[in-house]
């Protein structure tokens, strides 16, 4: 773009050494002749603005900033206005909060309608519960209360805040709401008075153990299926055959496996609400042994049938460090195979759990220890032999070697050399030849005892006889 064409329908283009000053002023046009009522070249400087075009006069620009100033300002006013406007078309906030407990799991919280709203206006409420200080938004309703689940265990403490605000809208998501309002939900005073509560699940009730914080106070446990339908939040039920055995008291409840048990403890330090620990027994574990393997066969537990179960096995061997080992089974008889040591003893414990979320979460604790095999001394043959081997024949070879220098002589004769008895003879012409002491053999002379012969007289022989 050159200076004599200096129009962009109504944006002028200042050239600098550091780029270009674009103003826009929509009614500006320079084409050569006279530019807002001034003419002449002129050569203007400016702080900012190194270079101007030849015939750009200071009463230009100088309209061209207070045009500048002049939208700035306008704009400015128009976001502040829209603000306002904004802040106007939001909906009132709901107003009157109240709470109602309906039994000691659920509250039900209802408030009035905004005042201000339009005659016909259908808006929408959202609530939502504040957790560790942030919203967690649950859900939109268009009816004037709501009614939810609270225990005093999921929560650590006997305290809920909500948060309710009015959105003007069909959408839970839209920007157009109104600015929340808090109310807190107080329960009866909350106090820890059991200790390691499970539920042992059997297919036709459930065995619920627990510890007391403290045995001198008395212990009402009640239960019932958690939901907020009317026939369940009536349907609370105490437990009316306590039993006690040892430090842990106890109560069979009168539930099916699939309910969702909600169990409400209270004395007079205070009461609490929780969700019960759902356990079913350890498994019963069968070892055998096949070829060089150890066979572990278990018994499926009685209920979760479509259950995918993760068996969980610790074993040890000669008192080596545990191995913990993971069997995942879906259908049929969960077995497993351990590599097998005779010399060595096996100490078997395995539990069990549910695939959460397939299905509920149960597990179980680790059974009795189930042994197979004893620890037995490891059989050193092989290592005393070769060890004995070794040393044997290293004597022998020594013996061997004695043996042979020293009766070299008897076992290695000195060969007398052929050539020379064949010279010998040759010489002679005699085939008889003399012997050579140093190049025959000589035998060694034997040893001969001496004999002594007397001569006897037949007068002697008769004087014996007689």
């Amino acid at each position: 773009m050159n200076e004599e064409s200096l129009k962009c329908s109504g944006n002028i283009y200042v050239p600098t050494t550091s780029g270009r000053l674009h103003l826009q002023r929509k009614f500006v046009r320079y084409d050569g002749k006279e530019l807002s009522g001034h003419s002449g070249p002129t050569e203007t400087w400016i702080e900012g603005v190194d270079a101007l075009p030849g015939r750009i006069n200071a009463q230009t620009l100088e309209d061209i900033m207070t045009f500048t100033r002049d939208c700035f300002a306008f704009l400015t006013y128009t976001a502040i206005i829209m603000a306002f406007h904004c802040e106007a078309d939001r909906p009132p906030p709901p107003k009157g909060l109240t709470y109602k407990w309906l039994d000691a799991f659920t509250v039900n919280v209802s408030w009035k309608q905004p005042s201000g709203l339009p005659d016909g206006s259908e808006v929408r409420y959202k609530y939502c519960q504040i957790v560790d200080g942030k919203p967690d938004c649950q859900a939109c309703t268009t009816s004037r209360n709501f009614t939810v689940t609270c225990l005093t265990e999921k929560m650590g403490s006997d305290c809920w805040t909500y948060n309710i605000s009015t959105v003007g809208s069909q959408s839970c998501d839209s920007l157009n709401e109104s600015t929340p309002v808090s109310i807190t939900i107080r329960s009866r005073p909350r106090a820890q008075v059991v200790e390691d509560f499970k539920c042992f699940i059997y297919p036709e009730k459930m065995n619920c153990s627990w510890i007391p914080v403290n045995q001198s106070l008395d212990l009402t446990l009640s239960y019932r299926v958690c939901g907020l339908y009317e026939q369940r939040v009536k349907g609370l039920k105490v437990c009316d055959q306590p039993y006690s055995s040892g430090k842990r008291n106890g109560c069979s409840l009168k539930a099916a496996v699939h309910d969702d048990i909600c169990i409400l403890v209270e004395t007079k330090a205070g009461m609490s609400t929780f969700r019960p620990v759902l356990v079913v027994p350890s498994p019963e574990v069968n070892i055998s042994k096949e070829g060089n393997n150890l066979k572990l066969i278990w018994t499926r537990p009685e209920i979760g049938h479509g259950c995918t179960w993760i068996y969980e096995v610790s074993y040890s061997k000669c008192n080596e460090p545990k191995v913990l080992l993971n069997l995942t089974v879906n259908m049929g008889e969960p077995t497993m195979q351990v590599a097998y040591d005779k010399c060595c003893l096996y100490e078997f414990q395995s539990r069990v759990r549910t695939e959460y979320p397939t299905c509920k979460n149960i597990f179980s604790d680790f059974g009795e220890v189930a042994t197979y095999g004893k620890n037995e001394p490891p059989d050193r043959t092989l290592t005393v032999v070769a060890i004995v081997i070794p040393i044997i024949l290293f004597v022998c070879v020594i013996l061997s070697c004695y043996c042979f220098r020293r009766h070299s002589a008897i076992i290695c004769p000195i060969i007398p050399d052929p050539s020379a008895i064949f010279k010998e003879m040759i010489m002679n012409g005699n085939k008889e030849h003399k012997n050579t002491p140093g190049n025959l053999y000589t035998p060694v002379p034997e040893p001969i005892e001496p004999c002594k012969i007397t001569l006897v007289t037949e007068n002697t022989v008769l004087q014996q006889n007689s």
